[in-house]
């Protein structure tokens, strides 16, 4: 079963959706994930609320040391499961393996934990070993379109830009996005490869004089970014990009799993 989205998206990318059993309240790709048992939910109602009094609420839940998660650890032992898959990355992302460890003893968990693109390549090709399944024809794919899409950056001439993970506060890119960004010829001055993303202030974004604005808040889709970006204007007009574009993070760039190269032909696309 799957405690991480990214997670279920590489188990029906590799052809092994039907041996999976239960999943998360937020695995909602592919479509047929939606059929399958929901075996959590959020602690915290803040789907109608703006990015800053969500960063606000997670931000006391963490200093308080509450989950944003509640897990039904006891329907997950009842289907029994011989592997569960979590993650150690980030507590406000998914639910932490160390939420489940204790309760879910016995059972086999793969913790995945990816920091680079490299990374999240090498997650998949694990939980692919683990499963007894052969991921060559999936990884053979997505490595010809990343070489694919990285050929039509290196065509273009380099655009300086900066992309966001969040607004309110502005949160700069981190992990594996940065190698996303550098791979799609955006050279941006904010971003630090393999490491969390943290917090900024827009005049840092504005003093990086980027002419590519890139904003794909963690967890929006793309209406929700939109009406989050429609807020926020004036912080984004005064940064002074000659094109700001507003895309998914939801399904593509937060998500360490097979998206993250439909991630980078957006970036090249977008450029």
């Amino acid at each position: 079963m799957s405690l991480l989205p990214s997670a279920t998206e590489a188990l029906f990318a590799l052809g092994l959706g039907d041996q999976v059993v239960a999943v998360t309240h937020e695995c909602d790709y592919p479509p047929e994930a939606a059929s399958l048992p929901i075996v959590t939910r959020s602690t915290l109602q803040l789907s109608d609320k703006p990015s800053g009094a969500i960063d606000a609420a997670v931000s006391l839940a963490a200093m308080e040391g509450r989950s944003l998660y509640a897990v039904d650890t006891g329907a997950i032992l009842a289907l029994e499961p011989d592997l569960v898959v979590a993650q150690d990355i980030c507590d406000v992302c998914a639910i932490p393996a160390d939420q489940v460890a204790q309760d879910l003893a016995g059972i086999r968990m793969i913790r995945q934990h990816p920091h680079s693109f490299e990374d999240v390549l090498a997650d998949i090709e694990e939980l692919a070993q683990v499963c007894g399944a052969d991921p060559t024809e999936l990884m053979n794919g997505l490595r010809r379109r990343i070489e694919v899409a990285s050929q039509k950056a290196r065509s273009l001439p380099r655009v300086r830009g900066v992309f966001l993970e969040w607004l309110d506060p502005p949160y700069r890119a981190g992990h594996w996005t940065p190698d996303l960004l550098a791979l799609a010829g955006i050279e941006d001055r904010l971003a630090r490869p393999g490491v969390p993303s943290v917090a900024i202030d827009w005049s840092e974004v504005k003093a990086a004089q980027p002419e590519l604005l890139i904003l794909a808040p963690c967890g929006f889709d793309l209406a929700r970014a939109q009406t989050e970006a429609d807020g926020m204007r004036d912080s984004i007009a005064a940064v002074g990009a000659e094109r700001v574009v507003v895309m998914d993070g939801s399904a593509y760039f937060n998500r360490p799993g097979p998206r993250l190269v439909d991630s980078l032909e957006l970036l090249v696309a977008n450029r």
